[in-house]
């Protein structure tokens, strides 16, 4: 198997109970599969820390807020490991009840980045954010614009905005 290949073989099924169970409001999985030294970061959906003390914390608060998982599926886009670092680039697509409301599905888009320590895959940064924010709408649908407009400048009836 590839260096890539052992890494997925060793990380993936300990990080999908991990991403369940705190979907199930219980954060311990995840903070062990985290590492305490320093530097660690979270670039959350939610939240933005930096320091374990804070990564540490805000996992038990999301495990508080989380429960009733009813699904999780991670779908790995892009992976790679090489010496004592990996990431993986992945949707994650989960349905859970936050705060008490009924579950609902949401999906988000995740970087997480590997360190090996002693011997063993530990994450040192997570980024995941949503795909359904307004403010990515709106930015996809203006570089969309954008980019529709300069493909088609031959085109008469395509004519260049002005910025306002």
């Amino acid at each position: 198997m590839s260096e890539t290949g052992d890494f997925l073989a060793a990380t993936m099924p300990q990080l999908t109970e991990a991403e369940i169970a705190i979907h199930n409001g219980d954060a311990a999985p995840r903070i062990a599969m985290w590492s305490p030294n320093e530097p660690v970061t979270l670039f959350g959906a939610a939240v933005t820390r930096s320091g374990w003390t804070d990564v540490r914390a805000t996992f038990e608060w999301l495990g508080s807020s989380f429960s009733d998982c009813t699904s999780y599926r991670n779908e790995v886009i892009a992976a790679e490991a090489s010496g004592d670092l990996a990431y993986i680039v992945a949707f994650e697509h989960t349905t859970a009840a936050v705060n008490g409301a009924p579950p609902k599905p949401y999906m988000l888009r995740v970087t997480t980045v590997f360190r090996r320590e002693d011997g063993k895959w530990r994450i040192v940064h997570r980024h995941g954010d949503s795909l359904a924010s307004r403010a990515a709408a709106g930015m996809a649908e203006r570089l969309s614009a954008r980019d529709h407009q300069a493909a088609h400048m031959d085109s008469p009836e395509v004519t260049p905005a002005t910025p306002a």
